[in-house]
C-alpha cells in the first residue's frame, strides 16, 4: 500500500470515492455537507489517499486553521481495510507534512465512536462538551506536533 500527497483530479477524485462510501453511504452523511470549498482541487487542501494496488481505500485532509496549527479532517477507510492501521498511517502522514510546513499543532473534530483511537495518537479533548456536525456527535481534539 502507497500514501499519496494528493497532486492530480484523478487522486482527489480517489479520495471522495472513499469518503462517499464511508461518510454518505455508510454513516449517511448528507451528500451536501460532506464536500466544500476545500475539495475544488488538489491545492485547495492538503489532501491524503492511501491506494492498494491502485484502489483507493483511505483518505483523509488537513489545512492550516490558524497560524502554525493544522486542522486534519475526513479521515475516512473503508470498511474492508480498517484494523490494518491506515488510519493512523494517514493522521502520522499529515501531522509530518503539517510539521515540515512549521504547524506546531494539529486539532481535528473526532466523531465520539473513534475518540479513542486519537487518543491512543496523542490527541487530548479540548471542546468542553461534544457536539453535533452532520448529526455526529463530535469532541475537539488536539496534539501539539513538537
Amino acid at each position: 500500500m502507497e500514501i499519496i500527497r494528493v497532486t492530480t483530479e484523478d487522486q482527489l477524485k480517489g479520495c471522495f470515492e472513499v469518503r462517499y462510501k464511508v461518510f454518505v453511504d455508510e454513516q449517511q452523511v448528507p451528500e451536501h455537507l460532506e464536500m466544500d470549498e476545500k475539495d475544488e482541487s488538489p491545492e485547495a487542501c492538503h489532501h491524503f489517499l492511501i491506494v492498494d494496488a491502485d484502489k483507493p481505500v483511505a483518505t483523509a485532509r488537513w489545512y492550516e486553521y490558524q497560524p502554525q496549527t493544522a486542522k486534519l479532517q475526513r479521515v475516512a477507510v473503508l470498511k474492508e481495510y480498517r484494523g490494518q492501521s491506515l488510519g493512523k498511517q494517514i493522521l502520522l502522514a499529515m501531522e509530518e507534512q503539517a510539521k515540515e510546513l512549521q504547524c506546531t499543532s494539529s486539532i481535528l473534530d473526532a466523531q465520539c465512536q473513534a475518540e479513542g483511537f486519537y487518543s491512543q495518537l496523542g490527541y487530548h479533548v479540548i471542546s468542553e462538551e461534544p457536539f453535533y456536525d452532520a448529526g455526529i456527535l463530535h469532541v475537539r481534539m488536539k496534539k501539539p506536533l513538537i
